[in-house]
């Protein structure tokens, strides 16, 4: 399969998300028009999304919500899984260490990072901090390929420039600070702020 558009393979994860609640709900087949509702958007982006994937329903039952979770896996997930590294452990980093943690068993928090030495060689939901200085022999070690950026915003490109040397092929950025890494390198940049000032001017549009 080709590469997929990244807007597609991010709803795709939002579709197993939603497939996985109503299969736990005893679902087992699920119309376009219901899926688009879950997610708030078109049946008929729902439709191109699955389609892109080469999976179809049937007109009488829709899709078959067991098959559908299997096949977004296998495009999404690799056969042997994914190992992620946190870094900056304040209240952010230990927030996505806690609500991470099995949720998802091809991609595996298995190192954080950190400069305070109050929480170098400490477990954060099973998970072990590290000096940051170790950045480069841990995520080698574990093979780790995907990093998570939670630094104060100045820290922010010094620690990618480190992430990228070491041999990280993907990061996901959680600071406002924007980043600049090689084509080889995927990233993804998300910025609370922007996303609640968003929120703020509908809010605004709708009280008008």
């Amino acid at each position: 399969m080709k590469r997929l558009p990244d807007k597609t393979v991010e709803r795709l994860s939002q579709y197993r998300r939603a497939l996985l609640i109503s299969h736990s709900q005893g679902k087992q087949h699920i119309f376009s028009h219901e899926l688009a509702k879950l997610l708030h958007i078109t049946p008929v982006q729902v439709r191109r999304d699955i389609m892109l994937i080469g999976y179809s329903g049937t007109l009488r039952k829709g899709y078959n919500v067991a098959e559908l979770i299997e096949l977004i896996g296998k495009i999404i997930d690799t056969e042997e899984g994914l190992q992620v590294a946190a870094i900056g452990i304040g209240n952010l980093g230990r927030a996505i260490i806690k609500y991470f943690k099995g949720k998802r068993t091809k991609l595996n928090i298995v190192a954080a990072f950190d400069t305070n030495p109050e929480k170098v060689n400490r477990l954060y939901a099973g998970v072990q901090c590290y000096h940051v200085e170790k950045l480069t022999e841990v995520i080698k070690e574990k093979d780790i390929s995907i990093g998570l950026i939670t630094v104060p915003a100045s820290e922010t490109a010094e620690v990618a420039e480190t992430l990228v040397k070491a041999g990280i092929r993907g990061i996901l950025n959680y600071t406002p600070t924007p980043l600049n890494v090689p084509d080889h390198v995927y990233l993804e940049e998300y910025d609370m702020i922007t996303s609640l000032e968003k929120v703020a001017y509908f809010v605004k549009k709708q009280a008008n």
